[in-house]
């Protein structure tokens, strides 16, 4: 399993990339591989200013539908339109063309909550 000690994790497997204030957004490489072939990704919250832990989207996968949820607060910039017509990315390459929002981040303290690749590592097993 793939978990690059760049990245910081949530106890809800979305990862996050910090360069400045903009942070990129996705779903872990277990996350992925739990919720099998994913079908589609809905990200209706472009322009919104959102708080830690609340939903942005969700991902559609053959058998499930799961929550996304903000790992830190801040407002949506952008959602990686190539997931709508391709969204197996996500299955494919999680932490790179399958990233899914860009967010102006409000507070970068909140990044000090999130687990470290070790921490994740220990949550996943």
């Amino acid at each position: 399993m793939n978990i690059p000690a760049n990245l910081k994790y949530t106890k809800e497997h979305e990862w996050i990339a910090l360069e400045g204030e903009i942070a990129t957004i996705g779903i872990t490489d277990f996350a992925q591989r739990e919720l099998g072939d994913i079908v589609y990704v809905e990200i209706e919250t472009v322009g919104e200013t959102l708080s830690k832990d609340e939903i942005f989207g969700s991902v559609e996968a053959v058998k499930t539908v799961s929550d996304l949820f903000m790992p830190v607060g801040g407002e949506i910039l952008e959602f990686n339109s190539e997931l709508e017509s391709n969204p197996e990315a996500v299955n494919k390459d999680p932490y790179g063309s399958g990233w899914m929002i860009k967010v102006q981040v409000s507070t970068l303290t909140e990044l000090d909550e999130l687990l470290d690749a070790s921490a994740y590592q220990d949550l996943v097993g």
